[in-house]
């Protein structure tokens, strides 16, 4: 089956910026572009705690939507190291970030140790504007925007970032940033997720999911894909340290313990160069006609 040409693009997108050393670059097409009078519209007085009584129905709406999806998209999924969070009362959940459904292998996680605790997911403010039942998710879901709003970050962002910890709540946080369509290997991390974990003292909880090929091919001519889950001993805020030698330390060892995971999973060096066959999951050479 000839393999979707978006998806080829997309492709081509993650192997230019690797060349350009840029792992937390956008390489998705089309994505909605925010513009300063969406950002006011849409970004500022984000109901982050859903305190409207219309935005807790849209936002239960949507956590049974993504249930629903957690179970179609997880039936064969396997989770590795589920002691490592089943005690732990809050926490940052970092995950690598594949596509835009990879948040149902955390809420399966969720699922497994039956934890009644919400999942709140840090999402770029763009996909806010998407349209259809993902745009309903990405707005509704225990979604929390992060934006270039200073005033949005400093009064609304941050203090609701407290309440969701002092709630006993979990908060998954993408820090590669930007989606990369089945690619396997883990990408440097931004610092946010570890500034919030020191900020509020709560501990990281690292996660890495391992991309496996299926026999099946999908609709775009890729094989369709199964998922196992490697969680990892949660990381705590070394309070011996002043607080940027803290966050830093503990975005170090994030990285790492992914790097090692990816190498022990996958049999091949963090730092081998760009394949696709490897590099992009569900890559599956095409036949050739006759």
């Amino acid at each position: 089956m000839k393999k979707n040409e978006s998806r080829l693009k997309v492709i081509s997108n993650i192997e230019k910026a690797i060349k350009e050393n840029n792992y937390n670059k956008k390489v998705e097409e089309g994505d909605p572009i925010v513009t300063p009078a969406d950002r006011e519209k849409y970004i500022v007085n984000f109901d982050i705690l859903r305190k409207k009584a219309t935005n807790r129905k849209q936002a239960q709406l949507a956590a049974k939507f993504a249930d629903m999806a957690t179970k179609q998209e997880n039936a064969d999924t396997e989770i590795i190291g589920l002691e490592n969070i089943k005690d732990l009362e809050t926490g940052i959940i970092t995950s690598n970030h594949f596509n835009k459904v990879d948040s149902t292998v955390v809420r399966h996680v969720l699922h497994k140790i039956k934890s009644k605790k919400k999942l709140y997911i840090i999402i770029q403010e763009a996909n806010v504007l998407n349209e259809g039942q993902v745009g309903f998710l990405f707005k509704h879901c225990y979604t929390i925007p992060v934006s270039t709003n200073y005033d949005y970050m400093i009064n609304n962002f941050t203090p609701s970032i407290e309440k969701i910890f002092k709630n006993k709540d979990f908060v998954l946080i993408y820090p590669e940033q930007e989606m990369w369509f089945n690619y396997r290997r883990p990408r440097p991390m931004k610092i946010g997720a570890y500034h919030y974990a020191c900020k509020y003292n709560v501990p990281i909880i690292p996660c890495f999911v391992e991309i496996r090929n299926k026999e099946e091919i999908d609709d775009e001519g890729f094989a369709k894909l199964k998922y196992v889950m490697h969680i990892m001993k949660p990381i705590y805020p070394d309070l011996t340290k002043n607080f940027k030698q803290r966050k830093y330390d503990m975005q170090k060892q994030d990285y790492e313990l992914k790097i090692a995971k990816y190498e022990e999973v996958y049999g091949r060096k963090y730092d081998a160069p760009f394949c696709v066959e490897d590099d992009i999951a569900g890559w599956v050479e095409e036949e050739q006609e006759a």
